[in-house]
Parts: C-alpha cells; structure tokens; sequence
C-alpha cells in the first residue's frame, strides 16, 4: 500500500468518527432514553408481580382464618367479609360462602348465591359454569328433570370445563326418567373419552354394571 493510499484511508475513517460522533451527539439520548424505559419497565414489572403475590397471600391468608371458624355459619359470615381485590378473588369467595352456607342448613340462600355467580358477566367463566353445576346439583329433586337437563346440557357443550361432569349428570337424570339403555350409550362415552379422570371413569364403569351394562363393552370403549 502507497503512502498516498494509506493517507486516503486514515482521513476516511476519521470522517467516519466523526460522523459517528456527530449522530451520538445528535441522537444518543434516544439510546439512553430506551435504555431507561426498559429498565423503568422491568422495575415496575417485577414491583407489580410482589403486589399480586402479597395480595394473593393476604386473600389466602384470610380464607384460611375463616375457615377456621368451628361453625359453618360463622365461617360464612367470616368469608363474606373478605375484599378480594380481584375477579377470580370474589368468585372463589362467593363459592365457598355458599358451601358454608349449605353446610349450615341454608339451602335456599347457597342457591341463591349460587345463581348470582353464574349470572355475573364480570366473573370469569370457568367460575359461573362451577356455580351453575353446583346450583343444579344443590337444587335436586325440586327441579324438574327437563329444567335440569337443560342446563347440564349447556355445561356438556364441547370446550366447556365441566363437561363430562355434566355428561355424568345427564346419565344420572337418564337414570331417573327410566332411560337405561341411553345412560348405559352416555356413560360409555364418558368412559372413552380422552380427557376423562380416573375418578370420573370408574364411578361411569361401576354405574354401567350397576344398570345391567356388559363390562366387557367398558373396556372396548
């Protein structure tokens, strides 16, 4: 390389520190300033995560105390006066307040309570279906099997939580309306299913056997 070239080469890449220096100059507190927002971000993320979790231990904390109560009167008075600060806080709330409450005798108000939950837009899903299947289940016999089977029917819709569960209960309601053969097809279902707990299949392979079912059409299923 000549002198000439070499020469040619330091000037040029002293052009380009300046350039460079210059858009530092010109731009660099952009960098600093993303460089702030990202920490800022991570600080108020990990600060809003410990207020959740405090919040959460305090809410279990709670639960925890009123359910401590030796009368179930008493540990729905206790439950009913927690703030739960969050949706998913209430309805978990208001479920077990109507527990407590059917556990002191008071049928109608659990129910009650109950339906109030399962009407709740504000509350997540998955928690109104919870109270909706309970309700029925609580209601019983002073439901007329077509009103039930109505709503076990919503709750056995494809994508819901709790539908084998409800499925149970319509084989239940098919049992009760002398429809054996179309509990026996129901419960055989329930035990083929792919999501279907070990509970749920050996409750639905006692029932079958217990209505005349033919065992070996269990395990094929």
């Amino acid at each position: 390389m000549s002198d000439r070239d070499s020469f040619i080469d330091e000037v040029t890449e002293e052009v380009r520190r300046d350039r460079l220096f210059a858009l530092m100059r010109r731009w660099g507190w952009v960098a600093v300033l993303a460089v702030l927002l990202l920490v800022g971000a991570a600080a108020w993320f990990e600060w809003t995560r410990a207020q959740e979790r405090q919040r959460a231990e305090a809410l279990g904390d709670a639960i925890i105390a009123a359910l401590d109560k030796d009368e179930a009167e008493a540990r729905a008075e206790a439950l009913g006066a927690i703030d739960a600060e969050s949706a998913g806080g209430e309805a978990v709330l208001r479920l077990l307040t109507a527990g407590e409450e059917a556990a002191a005798g008071q049928d109608e108000q659990a129910v009650d309570a109950l339906e109030g939950i399962s009407t709740d837009g504000d509350l997540p899903e998955i928690y109104r279906q919870i109270a909706t299947y309970k309700a029925l289940i609580r209601q019983g016999d002073s439901v007329d099997p077509a009103t039930r089977r109505q709503g076990f029917e919503t709750l056995a819709q494809p994508g819901s939580a709790l539908r084998l569960l409800a499925e149970e209960q319509l084989a239940l309601l098919d049992v009760e309306t002398g429809e054996t053969e179309a509990a026996i097809e129901r419960l055989r279902t329930i035990v083929a299913d792919a999501e279907v707990t070990a509970g749920l299949r050996r409750r639905a392979s006692q029932l079958i056997v217990a209505l005349g079912g033919d065992p070996a059409a269990v395990s094929q299923g």
